[in-house]
């Protein structure tokens, strides 16, 4: 597998900017919301213009808040998240590599200026050795990585240390690249391809038991996209894997289970977050409707009235019954005779 060396080689001094990626992974300044986009234009050109990241890292409802970016690069999400957090909010960059670093550092001035106040710090270390930072355990109220984890050595070190700087309640909301299956040796270890967020792309299903031995019990998917490549060389090495873009949100709370559980309860969205009016969209399985009752897991009702979104939805219901699996969860009683039919000739095994 690639070293931080390698890595920092090829962001630091192999790419001269995003341009000279050789795949469709970085994220299209044109899908950003249309809110977005007037804070994306204020950030220097510098800084945009050697931006690697394959996704938008900026969930709903940050203001005051104190953001974690892990892998910041040159800044540019760390600026775009400073406008959101606002001057009472706090944003933190860590990044290993010296260059990215000192374009980042180097802009902050003009940032500072341009906003009207400074709350942008920035650290040099490695997202593997959070502990070695000077950050305090639940001292974040989210943590954002984009395009990151899947460059990290120990992936599973990484999503422990965001659990430590998580606050009750708080989240990882985070983009990466994602495979249809585990990956050769001899691909992991291109440095191209790792170079590129391919080689150290987790086969989905492995990410999801790495972030539920973590202590995140229910990862949900927020969006996604499938990644083309540009490059005929990388199309030959792949092959048949398919890649994807996704963007996931674990929540650090400890009452989370491993199964979507009914308890009869349900939200009520007072359409009171700021710019989602109408609807506000967990992740890719809940739309919910400003006003109506939507029914939810014991799950997606802690989520939703345990974290900074508690003040936005009314909760129904508590957890004094249970009835089973959440219809539609994607699971279903294993029994065969759940269904109600009965082999002929079966007979009951002791």
């Amino acid at each position: 597998m690639p070293t931080h060396a390698a890595v920092q080689a090829y962001y630091g001094q192999e790419l001269g900017s995003s341009a000279d990626l050789k795949t469709n992974a970085c994220c299209d300044a044109e899908a950003l919301p249309a809110w977005l986009k007037p804070l994306l234009e204020r950030i220097h050109p510098e800084v945009t213009n050697r931006y690697y990241g394959c996704g938008l890292v900026c969930p709903p409802l940050l203001e005051g808040c104190k953001v974690l970016d892990l892998g910041c690069g040159t800044g540019r999400d760390a600026y775009l998240l400073s406008q959101l957090v606002g001057a009472r909010g706090q944003v933190v960059g860590v990044d290993m590599t010296r260059e990215q670093l000192a374009i980042a550092e180097g802009h902050a001035s003009h940032h500072a200026e341009l906003f009207g106040y400074a709350n942008v710090t920035f650290l040099e270390g490695t997202i593997e050795q959070l502990q070695e930072l000077p950050l305090e355990p639940g001292q974040f109220d989210v943590i954002v990585s984009n395009c990151v984890l899947n460059l990290a050595t120990d992936k599973g070190a990484v999503l422990g240390g965001v659990k430590r700087l998580l606050k009750s309640g708080g989240e990882f909301y985070f983009a990466d690249v994602y495979a249809d299956r585990r990956l050769p040796a001899g691909l992991r270890s291109d440095p191209v391809l790792y170079g590129e967020c391919l080689g150290g792309a987790l086969y989905w299903k492995d990410f999801l038991r790495l972030a539920r031995q973590a202590g995140f019990a229910d990862p949900r998917l927020v969006d996604d996209r499938p990644i083309t490549f540009s490059d005929p060389r990388i199309q030959d090495l792949l092959g048949d894997t398919r890649f994807f873009s996704a963007t996931y949100r674990l929540f650090n709370l400890d009452g989370l289970e491993d199964a979507c559980e009914d308890h009869g309860q349900a939200v009520i969205y007072q359409g009171t977050i700021p710019h989602y009016p109408h609807r506000f969209d967990l992740d890719g399985h809940h739309a919910i409707e400003t006003g109506r009752c939507f029914p939810v897991c014991g799950n997606t009702y802690r989520m939703l009235t345990e974290s900074r979104f508690g003040d936005h939805f009314i909760g129904v219901g508590d957890f004094s019954r249970h009835y089973g699996l959440f219809p539609g969860c994607g699971e279903s009683l294993p029994f065969a005779s759940a269904s109600g039919a009965q082999t002929e000739g079966s007979a009951a095994c002791c």
